[in-house]
């Protein structure tokens, strides 16, 4: 694979703030009309780590592998931080949270400019804390994609207030996946997206997958067909 690291000169930003850093791959086949696939990894990790699927993401697609903001230690970053309270439950930094939203929404606004894709051929996805970020700005932005690709995942009560209204999500699509040994993230956390996703006008897909905290080769296999489908 060719792996491109694209500077944000590359797509250059209409304002003053700075894009986050990414990977590239163009699509592999010439389309007069792309798709984007927007790849978030999970906390702790970094853009390295969900480019790896790039040789399995359909044709059509750019993909973009993005860099949270938050430093952890060396390689490894965050979407937000967050603890753990007595009872299980997760506290968040709600303005890191806020910050890296923003953050993606610029970054994949000036991605768009620059590569010639309208948001209803944008696609977010993601992976753990990733996927909970694609989740979040699907519930909040739906404006600027076609489609969220959910894995592993949460909803995150913290945006709840910022959600639009339900019409607003009218043609939208929505991959969820999740291990059903999954000791992360609950498989309870990813039937109460399941849920959600049901109570809204929301093209859905959900599937259980055997497996941890983990994405196997047939849940990969399985959204990329998704993908495959979603494009056309």
């Amino acid at each position: 694979m060719s792996r491109n690291m694209n500077q944000n000169a590359a797509f250059p930003a209409p304002d003053s703030h700075r894009l986050l850093s990414l990977l590239h791959r163009p699509p592999t086949v010439d389309r007069t009309e792309p798709w984007l696939l927007v790849l978030m990894h999970g906390v702790g990790s970094n853009e390295d780590d969900l480019f790896g699927l790039a040789d399995f993401v359909p044709a059509p697609f750019h993909v973009l592998s993005l860099r949270a903001p938050f430093v952890l230690g060396p390689g490894s970053y965050a979407w937000f931080e967050f603890s753990i309270e007595s009872d299980g439950s997760r506290r968040i930094d709600a303005t890191q949270e806020a910050r890296s939203r923003e953050a993606v929404v610029r970054t994949v606004q000036a991605a768009c400019a620059q590569l010639g894709v309208p948001p209803e051929r944008v696609v977010l996805g993601g992976f753990s804390q990733g996927g909970i970020m694609a989740l979040s700005l699907l519930r909040t932005q739906p404006a600027m994609l076609r489609a969220a690709m959910v894995m592993h995942s949460r909803l995150l009560p913290e945006v709840d207030g910022l959600a639009a209204q339900p019409e607003a999500l009218q043609g939208k699509a929505l991959w969820v996946s999740h291990g059903q040994q999954d000791g992360v993230i609950p498989l309870a956390s990813g039937r109460a997206v399941r849920d959600w996703a049901a109570a809204h006008p929301l093209a859905l897909r959900y599937l259980e997958f055997p497996g941890a905290h983990e994405i196997r080769l047939e849940e990969l296999q399985a959204a990329m067909g998704w993908l495959d489908q979603l494009a056309g």
